[in-house]
């Protein structure tokens, strides 16, 4: 214990970088993309995810660290690095990122592709003549008319270039004669698709594609006739998209958040992607315009922007090459056109999506929209699905006369614009929409469904870990909970009532609650396993989320492992903690796993000296979870539902085929399995998913009265 108390737990070379966590992260999920032993085309989604990843990190996380550097802020963050020290480490990072990403791209994609009868024309010169013909007959009828070339000179002045986009940039000069260069542009039109299917070739069922940008190229000279073109390449450029609002001064959030969306296409240039081997003039020329630096400037080695690889996954035709897609069940109990408030009432409801369906969500939403005896509903949105069929059941309940409250959180970040969207529609349809609380973003998840009954007003409630979205909830994986006991009844009506500006509680039955009451909470559960420890009583800790930053929480493990506390976390992302350092970290493991759909769920396992308590959680244990954002953690007492929990911890803990584990030096590799079966996680789940929906189909057989017929 002297020990113990003599250790800080706070000290910097303990903890690893937040941002250098992140891009481990993503890396995890390159190493995907090189996994010969998955389907070829399942690998080009995962490199195509690494794009988008890696775009989001530009335009929110280096944007923030450049306008600390700018503003010059010093301080440190929990590993020690200040933000100029944090830029420049990523920067040698990323640039090796990026070199990873061309050479799995260049290496490993376009040979395998062409095997399997994909081929990329990855040149215009290297086209067919018919497929020449073909394409050049499409630039002047499909391409042409759209495009829009913009010359930069004395009268004209450098364009806004739109976060994003792709652009070929080109240095012109004119025929009448003299020296002098001008800059070009012209943006690659995103209303047009960037793959180009070319005709098939004769005796050949394979399929032949070439990008947007290179029959651009091909008929560039169309686009300046009077100009001679001297060079040109494509360019794109990520732009500062990590706004922040005054809510104090701004009078309506709404108005103020549309404006800054607006913002985010003129955002400072954080990032300039230029094919390799680019005119250094036409180079010089664009880093003066866009004011960036050396450290800025990615060279690509093939196309700019990955992300079109997802485009290439949807394609038909090569279904062979990809995973079979996994249908979500049923659920026992909840099937389409049961009533789900009785199945509610009979006993408290777990569902474990994507490998059960979200659609007892839509279903209880849908119900309670067309329940003459359902007076309110109550509802938090985060980010729902482009064509929401819960959006469409509140309108209908509104519509149908009952009290409808909804918060729509328009701070979410890149679904704002949808959000806003959102948030006019269930106005028009009559709802009360609430903005979310000043200065915090509402993150929770949670339904409340009022109904008058026989013996008097019940509240039926569903929390979860992820978003109301039908369309992620298919991608995500997260668990759902649906009860109608009194207790997380009160504590519903108290958060709606706390959402709306009423009061806060004075306790809650079941809720631990963020910003107020979660961290203190969690740091109460993390201690007691701790004292228990000391004690000689049985302790552990099992917790499984998405991001692992928070030093408070990170320092309490610490202490926890250093009283012997045997500690398991499950961390998709960001993990902050290190394992192995003695004295410190030697009880924790740390495990990240990447599978087909994206861990999303949120659940922590306390031992508790025997007798287990275990929540479920709209929060990751991060600063801005924890701080700054209203979260719900809600406990989960039911044996059933107990035994669920457990039995899916224990799966994710063996697995040896998706699982990552952290090293003492803060680097992840893949679990050895040393010649043992290979067990996945989630490939298991889908397998018991299956199961329960086929027993309970075989049980619902056995209960069908079958009349006997007439032989004749």
């Amino acid at each position: 214990m002297s020990k113990q108390k003599d250790v800080d737990f706070y000290d910097p070379s303990y903890y690893i970088n937040r941002e250098l966590s992140w891009i481990q992260f993503n890396e995890r999920i390159l190493g995907e993309a090189k996994d010969k032993n998955l389907p070829l085309f399942e690998r080009l989604k995962f490199l195509s995810i690494t794009a988008s990843n890696l775009d989001e990190f530009f335009m929110v996380r280096i944007a923030s660290l450049k306008d600390m550097v700018n503003a010059g802020y010093k301080k440190t963050d929990i590993a020690g690095m200040t933000p100029e020290m944090q830029l420049r480490e990523l920067y040698k990072v990323t640039h090796e990122f990026v070199k990873d990403q061309y050479a799995v791209y260049n290496k490993q994609f376009l040979p395998a592709l062409s095997e399997v009868g994909f081929h990329i024309v990855e040149h215009h010169e290297n086209l067919t003549p018919s497929q020449a013909e073909y394409a050049d007959r499409y630039f002047e009828d499909t391409v042409y008319p759209v495009l829009t070339p913009m010359a930069v000179d004395s009268s004209r002045p450098f364009p806004l270039i739109r976060n994003k986009t792709l652009n070929l940039g080109a240095l012109i000069r004119d025929k009448k004669g003299g020296e002098e260069l001008e800059f070009a542009t012209v943006q690659v039109p995103d209303v047009l698709p960037r793959i180009v299917i070319l005709p098939k070739e004769e005796d050949s069922e394979d399929v032949y594609v070439i990008l947007l940008e290179e029959l651009i190229e091909r008929n560039i000279h169309k686009l300046f006739l009077n100009y001679d073109i001297v060079s040109f390449s494509p360019f794109r450029i990520m732009r500062n998209a990590d706004f922040s609002i005054d809510e104090e001064e701004a009078e309506d959030l709404l108005k103020e958040i549309e404006k800054q969306l607006k913002m985010r296409q003129r955002g400072q240039a954080i990032r300039l992607e230029a094919e390799k081997g680019m005119d250094p003039k036409l180079l010089s020329f664009l880093m003066e315009e866009l004011h960036i630096t050396e450290d800025d400037i990615y060279s690509i080695s093939g196309p700019l922007d990955l992300t079109v690889l997802m485009k290439m996954y949807g394609m038909e035709g090569f279904e062979e090459h990809k995973s079979k897609p996994y249908q979500p069940q049923i659920v026992p109990g909840l099937e389409p056109g049961d009533d789900i408030f009785e199945a509610i009432r009979k006993k408290d409801l777990f569902l474990h999506h994507p490998y059960q369906s979200f659609t007892p969500i839509v279903q209880f939403i849908r119900q309670a929209a067309a329940d003459p005896d359902v007076l309110a509903i109550k509802q938090t949105l985060y980010r729902v699905s482009g064509n929401s069929p819960i959006i469409a059941a509140l309108e209908t309940a509104a519509e149908n006369g009952k009290q409808v409250t909804v918060l729509v959180e328009l701070k979410a970040r890149f679904d704002e614009e949808h959000n806003i969207l959102w948030a006019k529609r269930l106005e028009q349809a009559g709802c009360h929409v609430i903005y979310g609380l000043k200065g915090l973003k509402t993150h929770c998840k949670i339904t409340l469904v009022v109904r008058k009954e026989e013996d008097g007003i019940r509240r039926y409630v569903h929390l979860g870990t992820g978003n109301y979205n039908d369309s992620t909830a298919k991608l995500y994986t997260d668990l759902g909970f649906l009860t109608c006991a009194e207790s997380f009844g009160e504590d519903a009506t108290a958060v709606f009532n706390m959402l709306s500006g009423y009061s806060e509680p004075r306790s809650w039955n079941k809720l631990a609650v963020a910003p107020l009451w979660l961290k203190k909470r969690l740091l109460k559960l993390i201690d007691r396993e701790t004292r228990n420890a000391e004690e000689g009583l049985p302790s552990g800790i099992i917790a499984k989320m998405n991001a692992l930053c928070d030093p408070d929480v990170i320092a309490a493990l610490y202490k926890a492992s250093s009283a012997g506390v045997k500690i398991d976390l499950i961390v998709r992302g960001i993990c902050c903690l290190r394992v192995g350092i003695p004295g410190v970290s030697e009880n924790i493991t740390v495990r990240s796993i990447v599978g087909n759909f994206l861990e999303h769920a949120r659940v922590f396992y306390f031992e508790n000296a025997g007798k287990p308590e275990m929540f479920c959680a709209s929060a990751d244990w991060m600063p801005r979870n924890l701080e700054r954002r209203v979260e719900i953690m809600f406990p989960l007492d039911q044996e059933d539902i107990r035994q669920r929990i457990v039995e899916g911890l224990a799966t994710q803990l063996k697995d040896n085929t998706k699982a990552h584990l952290m090293k003492p030096d803060g680097t992840y590799e893949k679990i050895n399995r040393r010649g043992s079966e290979p067990m996945g996680a989630q490939a298991a789940f889908c397998i018991k998913a299956k199961a329960i929906a086929g027993a309970a189909g075989q049980a619902e057989n056995t209960r069908v009265f079958v009349p006997e017929t007439n032989a004749d």
